[in-house]
């Protein structure tokens, strides 16, 4: 016990949160012009090296909050709920930079209007979850609690919406695409694409629980 009174009570959990749902923000802002700018081979690196940068930062802030917990004597949320938010926000870099990877390891030779439409919906779901995490710190105010749940039902709705264009993609992909290579190419992509705004609804869904449980 006497152990115990030597920790912090709290903790700065809220702002590692911010800062990593701002890193969120940037690593998908920098997706989408890396994709808005993929003929222009200088602009392509200098987005992706961005999409580097916020997924290198998120990682330290993960890291910190991983290292907080264990110094920390009384968490303003359940333990596991942090754990696990804060990693299922790092996720959510972690395929930003993936998807970023991968178009460059496959040399796609062009963008489609579908990978375009698929990360206005990645990014439009991560600046939703930047903004129900901003939430978190007030959520015994109802008004804020009925802000926050309004919020992830909004990140599923995006969510559905990606699953509908990547079937529409994928099958579009699968009558029009003769050259085989760039069909396993494009594949590849909208799945990893589409798996952006699953590990956002993961987040959504995770910051509900806290929802129910702390407002």
């Amino acid at each position: 016990m006497f152990f115990g009174k030597l920790l912090p009570r709290e903790g700065n959990f809220f702002e590692l949160f911010n800062e990593h749902g701002g890193q969120i923000v940037e690593g998908a802002r920098a997706f989408m012009l890396m994709i808005q700018n993929y003929n222009d081979l200088d602009l392509r690196e200098k987005y992706a090296g961005e999409v580097d940068k916020a997924e290198h930062q998120a990682d330290r802030v993960t890291a910190e909050v991983n290292r907080l917990l264990h110094r920390t004597f009384i968490t303003p949320i359940d333990r596991e709920q942090i754990h696990s938010l804060i990693n299922a926000m790092d996720d959510i870099l972690d395929l930003l930079q993936d998807s970023t990877e991968t178009m460059s390891l496959y040399d796609v030779r062009s963008i489609p209007d579908e990978v375009l439409r698929l990360g206005e919906l990645s990014a439009k779901c991560c600046e939703r979850v930047q903004y129900a995490v901003t939430l978190l710190p007030k959520l015994s105010e109802p008004k804020t609690a009925e802000a926050a749940i309004k919020t992830c039902e909004e990140i599923d709705k995006l969510e559905s919406d990606a699953d509908r264009v990547m079937r529409s993609a994928m099958s579009k992909l699968f009558r029009e695409q003769e050259d085989v290579r760039e069909l396993i190419k494009l594949k590849a992509i909208y799945e990893q694409l589409e798996s952006i705004s699953d590990r956002c609804e993961d987040v959504a869904n995770l910051i509900e629980g806290i929802v129910l449980e702390n407002s």
